[in-house]
């Protein structure tokens, strides 16, 4: 399966309001291994940055000017998600966003029409219902370390997202599907050499008074359920 984690940051917080897109970051997992294969792009939206996310993201309006504009980078941006299953946090968010830039570019095209989408917030509110389910809240549950997020970042959050949905999914597939055996170079002999010598496990037999006690726990719970206790019947 063909993953694509993905995050945007924005001037802004409604896209309904005329916010843009500034900066896209995808990162390519391919059977739940990431690939080295990213996407990001800092653009230019023709309208200032609201304070309230310079504080968040910290990207500026002078910086941004500078940078291609959606038009420029659709098409790339649209190759390489095309077909995969796109993994965000807060789903809603970033595909209204970016639904909206490929409307103002006349666009049929629509997000999911490409892609299907896994909303990481979703299943973490799924998972944990009633805790906080925050990036950096799941970074802290996972052990995902985070420690150079001082600001937003739609790559570094996009490679922070991958670490943290591994980790909450299972971790990474099978590392050894399509690899090598460990001792391919290695001789019979030596592997022979290497193995581990056999050891008497002791066994530990109970007590007539744990026994005792066993048995009189049987007891109430044959009493309490009207003689069905499974253990008995095995």
């Amino acid at each position: 399966m063909r993953q694509i984690v993905l995050d945007t940051e924005t001037t802004g917080l409604e896209h309904s309001q005329g916010h843009r897109v500034i900066e896209i970051g995808c990162v390519e997992l391919l059977s739940r291994r990431p690939t080295g294969r990213t996407f990001h792009k800092y653009l230019c939206p023709d309208r200032e940055v609201d304070p309230g996310a310079l504080a968040v993201h910290g990207i500026t309006n002078d910086f941004l000017a500078t940078q291609p504009r959606f038009k420029d980078v659709a098409d790339e941006l649209l190759s390489f998600i095309d077909g995969a299953e796109l993994v965000i946090h807060n789903a809603t968010f970033d595909v209204g966003f970016l639904d909206a830039e490929l409307k103002r570019l006349g666009r049929e095209a629509r997000v999911t029409q490409l892609c299907t989408v896994l909303d990481t917030l979703a299943l973490a509110r799924q998972m944990h219902p009633g805790q906080r389910n925050s990036l950096d809240a799941l970074c802290k549950r996972y052990s995902v370390d985070n420690s150079r997020r001082d600001l937003h970042g739609a790559l570094l959050d996009a490679r922070i997202l991958a670490d943290v949905y591994l980790a909450m999914t299972g971790g990474q597939g099978d590392l050894t599907l399509g690899a090598e055996p460990v001792v391919q170079n290695v001789t019979d002999s030596a592997a022979r050499r290497a193995s581990r010598p056999p050891v008497r496990i002791p066994v530990v037999r109970a007590t007539e008074a744990e026994l005792a006690a066993h048995e009189a726990i049987l007891a109430a719970l044959d009493k309490a359920s009207g003689n069905k206790t499974l253990f008995r019947q095995h």
